[in-house]
């Protein structure tokens, strides 16, 4: 454990004195390590009432009736800062001028037509969208989303899915729509296409040290105007909000790791999805190993539902079924020269080493310069009343 916590600081240490001259042109990044408090007091309380009390009379009288404490702080050790420090929430980002996507945007879905958190926020957003589903749902969705917005996905690509392990399993994953979804871009003439999963509840930017809720596109348009200034990169997407603590500096990026969830794909690489588990990973070690890039945003970011949180998709059919041994040990199958199978927080895990990665260089595309000013695209941040 120590080893990977290790691996991540020299990795975050190693982008911090590169990452300036890449993030040109692009909005402006101010996160820092926030510092521990200078002075820490501590209140004991005889009981409950007297604890409840002294709640109320500080929110109104030493907080200006602001909830003091906001279930933020720890079971053990219930604290609050002085003043408070005003919450992500009550904030969210506009744009001046609409910027979506340039490419197609698939949500691929599976058993989710009564909760589909990502068809709900990119509704909210105005993006347009696929939704790639089984024949046999097609009813169902349709009271989801406007039909004409459904995929289904063909016969063919589950037939032809190659599942990694020959064993008798019938089950593909997601492998097979998301190729559905390539193919689909490639025919309708793009170069590049997003594949998402399908419970995924906010789209953030992450800047100021706040993760804030973005009311419409211009996540997606902004990375796909990173990342097509350069040639070598295959893959690109959004970190988790939940992997990125507000209170730490963080690059805007990351290069050459894995992309889940989120993904932007370049449509002319040699590969396809496969394997039955961990098919995001596998698909991003054989970018990386084949000499090419991946981005993964930290200055925009995915709000990520956890993988069985909600029914439906994978969760029923793999992970309450058979845990996550097989998963671990089919990607240490594909890569047994990076991927090893550990356990770890009461339970199988895999391990990845992307050190051997860092050689692979972002290349500029010929004849572009930039400037060292920033540019927003027009975002502003929007303060809600609070209650």
């Amino acid at each position: 454990m120590e080893k990977i916590k290790e691996e991540q600081v020299e990795m975050f240490d190693n982008l911090k004195k590169s990452w300036q001259k890449e993030w040109v042109e692009m909005p402006e990044y101010n996160n820092i390590d926030e510092p521990d408090p200078l002075i820490t007091a501590t209140f004991k309380f005889r009981n409950e009432e007297d604890f409840l009390k002294f709640k109320e009379l500080a929110k109104k009288y030493i907080y200006n009736n602001d909830k003091m404490f906001d279930g933020q702080q720890q079971k053990e050790k219930k604290q609050a800062w002085f003043p408070l420090k005003k919450k992500s929430s009550l904030f969210s980002y506009g744009i001046k001028k609409l910027l979506n996507p340039r490419f197609p945007i698939y949500i691929v879905s599976k058993g989710r037509w009564r909760k589909n958190p990502t068809s709900k926020t990119l509704l909210d957003m105005n993006i347009p969208f696929y939704m790639i589903i089984e024949k046999n749902e097609f009813d169902k969705y349709s009271n989801l989303v406007d039909p004409k917005q459904l995929l289904i996905l063909p016969e063919k690509f589950k037939d032809e899915y190659d599942k990694f392990w020959n064993d008798d399993d019938p089950r593909t994953g997601p492998g097979a729509a998301r190729n559905f979804a390539w193919q689909h871009s490639i025919d309708n003439g793009f170069d590049w296409h997003w594949v998402l999963d399908d419970n995924i509840e906010s789209f953030e930017r992450f800047n100021n040290n706040m993760k804030v809720k973005c009311t419409s596109g211009f996540p997606f348009y902004i990375c796909e105007e990173f990342i097509l200034r350069y040639k070598n990169v295959g893959q690109a997407g959004f970190n988790y909000a939940n992997f990125c603590h507000s209170h730490e500096a963080r690059p805007p990026f990351l290069y050459n790791t894995r992309i889940y969830s989120c993904l932007l794909i370049k449509n002319d690489l040699p590969f396809r999805w496969r394997g039955r588990y961990n098919e995001d990973t596998d698909l991003s070690l054989r970018i990386l190993k084949s000499g090419l890039c991946t981005i993964q945003l930290n200055a925009f970011l995915q709000g990520k539902m956890a993988t069985q949180k909600i029914k439906g998709g994978n969760t029923k059919e793999f992970y309450e079924k058979e845990g996550t041994l097989k998963k671990s040990q089919m990607l240490e199958d594909m890569h047994p020269d990076v991927a090893k199978v550990v356990w770890r927080f009461n339970r199988w895990h895999h391990h990845v080493d992307y050190s051997r990665f860092k050689k692979n260089r972002l290349l500029l595309k010929d004849n572009l310069s930039f400037s060292d000013k920033s540019n927003n695209f027009g975002m502003y941040l929007i303060e809600k009343e609070s209650k």
